[in-house]
């Protein structure tokens, strides 16, 4: 069997399945390959900021297509000298932050997309790839595939930036995370999304994220040559945290694990590695675009995969555009991160942070939507964003339902 098309989409992620309906629904053919089936579970802390809830928004998915979809209004934070605080997200319309597992969500984007008319192609991993000056050619398996433009959206280990050359040796990410699902946890920790700055490791955290059915997704990140772990380190580490008073009580007694704990490498470090190749680009975690700070990269892979798309539909030269658009949109941001990081990994200051943070109810509330990025981390540095009411709008879904 032989395929050809338009535009290849290598990775069925939120970057690839974003830009693989935008494409259809704007009249392209659009093939999206994933070496997966469908559904399928992916690593990850499975936390929506504002910054995502936007983007799918206005890419008008619908959160009631995901079983596991979770609102969040509070936010609970432990400083790293055990003070909690409550961080009150902006009440009114709309909300700033959600929880729902990926393998929910990449499913239900997924079948977005093939509703919209993408050409989705599952089991299917690419084996092979060239490109000359009018397509690219691929092979999945023994089967070819020849399209003028590819996106890859194919992780931190992206097969199409290692067939064109362009990876980069020893690269292991920025952040190291751990994850595992829990049941039968506390009514806290099913309604409350709590974050845990650890003394030990700083400028990682710990986290609590409610899911539906009195589950939790229970896990901690440590960024890569942290001073106290190394990331051989997590699975030992693991029990040692889970047992830690605090978060056992936020558990509760009750809670048990519903599977195995994993591990994930996350890649922070946009604008350090080629965000284009020839006829390619390179979206969410293949273009390393998480947020160095949070090592959240859901709404930046979104953002790319939009980006992407609509620099493939209103441009003669999609890659210039799409570099100078991921550029603009996420580079300052990544810089101000990498100010921020080092500050955060000193206890004292991370403290005196949080202390200066949780004065008052105005304070709270736009720290956790700077943390939920609400707006861009950089925001006060850069004016070319200034607009009003930059600091006081909406939330994302005002018309759904409280």
């Amino acid at each position: 069997m032989s395929f050809d098309g338009d535009i290849a989409i290598i990775g069925a992620g939120p970057a690839g399945t974003t830009a693989a309906a935008l494409l259809a629904r704007a009249g392209r053919n659009v093939h999206v390959f994933d070496r997966a089936t469908f559904p399928r579970d992916k690593c990850c802390g499975d936390g929506l900021t504002t910054l995502a809830l936007r983007e799918l928004e206005a890419l008008g998915f619908d959160p009631s297509t995901v079983a596991s979809w979770q609102r969040v209004d509070d936010v609970v934070i432990r400083s790293p000298r055990g003070t909690e605080r409550r961080y009150a997200l902006p009440e009114g319309e709309g909300y700033h932050a959600a929880v729902a597992t990926r393998v929910d969500l990449d499913n239900a984007l997924l079948e977005m997309a093939r509703t919209d008319g993408a050409i989705i192609h599952e089991g299917m991993q690419l084996t092979e790839m060239t490109t000359d000056e009018d397509a690219a050619d691929l092979v999945f398996g023994n089967e070819p595939f020849r399209a003028q433009h590819v996106i890859a959206a194919d992780g931190m280990w992206s097969p199409v930036r290692k067939f064109l050359g362009l990876s980069v040796d020893g690269y292991r990410g920025e952040w190291h995370a751990f994850r595992q699902y829990y049941e039968n946890v506390s009514p806290r920790a099913a309604s409350e999304l709590i974050v845990w700055f650890e003394k030990d490791l700083l400028p990682g955290y710990a986290w609590s994220f409610p899911l539906e059915g009195n589950r939790a997704n229970i896990g901690f990140g440590i960024q890569r040559g942290s001073k106290h772990y190394r990331v051989g380190d997590m699975k030992t580490l693991w029990p040692d945290l889970l047992g830690r008073p605090h978060v056992r009580e936020a558990l509760g007694p009750d809670a048990r694990p519903e599977g195995p704990h994993k591990a994930w490498p996350i890649p922070a470090r946009v604008g350090r590695v080629p965000l284009t190749g020839p006829r390619t680009m390179f979206v969410g975690d293949a273009a390393a675009v998480t947020d160095p700070m949070t090592g959240e990269g859901i709404g930046q892979a979104i953002l790319t995969g939009r980006l992407a798309a609509e620099a493939l539909l209103t441009n003669s030269e999609p890659c210039a555009h799409y570099r100078g658009d991921v550029r603009r949109e996420l580079v300052a941001d990544d810089r101000m991160a990498r100010i921020l990081i080092p500050l955060l990994a000193n206890p004292t200051i991370a403290g005196a942070a949080l202390k200066t943070t949780g004065a008052t109810a105005w304070t709270r509330r736009n720290f956790a939507r700077w943390m939920f990025e609400d707006y861009p981390r950089a925001m006060i540095t850069t004016p070319r964003r200034w607009h009003r009411g930059m600091f006081t709008g909406p939330g994302a879904y005002r018309d759904a339902a409280r």
